[in-house]
């Protein structure tokens, strides 16, 4: 059993500096792992850029992109071993390609497209694509049109790979134990590869990804980079990215947008990161069920700090470690208690849309921590600290499942009245207080069974 230091105050001042001492001591144990983590997984991106600079010797058309400054940034940041995105460039015209939605018609019997999923339309004959898309192969289309299938692009990239992997075993460019190729069986939209790194595997699930430039999004409450720096909205979504979604339609992915949004929120003031790499830590060892394993990941409290960033735009608000972790808190436990996690980029999209009982267990884990944080603040082997006997109070939780019934109510003044109900600081702002004495009359006023 490992232990932070707690010591018994007389003083508040004290007491408040025990405290902090407790929060920081916790995060300097996380941080101190970092550096460890990232030279593993540079080992093992080493090993990847290999097999990546065979696959494009052999097919221009996949290209290798040396920046992966992001995903060690995110490897980095998450506390437990989740699995590496790397997503492979098509060396095409992405802009010449036409989205369309897809189709039952687009798909044979017995696959069903999803929601957000299309088609990517190969331009008529004379387009520099023409060459490449008849080779890999296209899907013929109402009217003659073709249309460019993940599923064989996929598998085309599947074939390179193993190639690559075979020639260099063969030329002693990998060891014995390098890397596992079992999961290239398996019928997934991606080509999952274990490479190991000293002690450490990495788990890297590979992509192909076409882009696009596309209009720059513009979401709600977010047109003037509130909380964000200047300019970060419009740069992480001017490009498009899709990705294979089943064997015959393409989605869009949010994983470099995402990304290069959290790189932009690093360049902030203040421990907004930290209070990730925290969280993270929790989610990792307490939050889940046995092993671990539970309904929330490290994508889902990405979205809780982007979240809190736009909703806590001012530097004073994250000023302190503990004040800026109760930020994420406090949204996190909204969206556990409507079962509504709004994705960043794409609000309507619920990230939480059939997770009911997972989240249930959820709340009371994550609310246990908020009440009394001290009780998690140490790392210890063996089992989880129990939250069983942990009894919720129902004023909280009324509160909290406000944005339920009307999410008009998801903003700042709406997260400052559950701040000052976990009564982790006072706020002193006059602004804050009118806006939080309106919102709290209205509340009282219109739903009052929720109050």
């Amino acid at each position: 059993f490992y232990s932070c230091s707690e010591q018994a105050w007389d003083s508040g001042g004290a007491a408040m500096a025990a405290s902090a001492s407790q929060w920081h001591s916790y995060l300097g144990v996380i941080v101190s792992r970092e550096k460890q983590r990232l030279e593993h997984f540079q080992q093992a991106e080493n090993i990847l850029l290999t097999l990546l600079e065979g696959i494009h010797a052999r097919e221009p058309h996949f290209l290798i992109d040396y920046a992966r400054n992001l995903e060690a940034f995110e490897f980095t940041l998450c506390a437990s071993e989740d699995a590496v995105t790397m997503e492979v460039p098509l060396w095409i015209n992405g802009d010449a390609l036409q989205v369309l939605a897809c189709w039952p018609g687009d798909t044979p019997a017995g696959h069903r497209p999803e929601l957000g999923t299309c088609c990517l339309e190969v331009p008529s004959p004379g387009t520099d694509l023409e060459d490449w898309t008849s080779a890999v192969g296209v899907m013929e289309r109402g009217g003659g049109a073709g249309c460019l299938v993940p599923g064989k692009v996929l598998q085309h990239l599947k074939d390179l790979l193993v190639s690559a992997i075979v020639r260099c075993q063969r030329r002693f460019l990998l060891q014995p134990g390098d890397l596992s190729a079992e999961n290239l069986q398996e019928d997934a939209m991606e080509l999952s590869l274990l490479i190991c790194s000293g002690w450490k595997t990495v788990r890297f699930d590979i992509v192909p990804v076409v882009r696009r430039w596309q209009e720059p999004l513009w979401l709600k409450g977010q047109q003037n980079n509130r909380g964000f720096p200047e300019g970060s909205l419009r740069k992480a979504t001017e490009e498009a990215y899709f990705v294979p979604a089943s064997p015959h339609c393409w989605r869009s992915s949010t994983h470099l947008p995402i990304l290069k949004l959290l790189q932009a929120v690093d360049t902030l003031k203040g421990p907004r990161l930290d209070s990730l790499r925290l969280l993270d830590q929790l989610r990792s060892r307490d939050w889940g069920e046995e092993g671990g394993k539970g309904g929330l990941t490290f994508n889902h409290l990405k979205m809780v700090l982007l979240w809190s960033t736009e909703l806590f735009p001012s530097p004073e608000d994250w000023q302190d470690l503990e004040g800026s972790i109760y930020r994420l808190l406090v949204i996190l436990l909204c969206c556990l208690a409507t079962w509504h996690l709004p994705h960043f980029l794409h609000p309507e999209e619920n990230l939480f849309q059939g997770e009911p009982r997972d989240l249930a267990s959820l709340y009371c884990k994550v609310e246990s921590f908020a009440q009394d944080p001290r009780r998690f603040l140490h790392f210890h082997f063996g089992l989880p600290v129990r939250t069983d006997s942990w009894q919720a109070d129902p004023s909280t939780r009324a509160l909290l499942q406000v944005p339920a019934e009307d999410w008009s109510y998801w903003d700042a003044a709406y997260f400052d009245i559950l701040l000052s109900q976990f009564q982790v600081y006072r706020i002193q702002d006059g602004t804050c207080c009118s806006a939080m004495s309106q919102l709290l009359s209205k509340i009282w006023r219109e739903i009052p069974q929720q109050t």
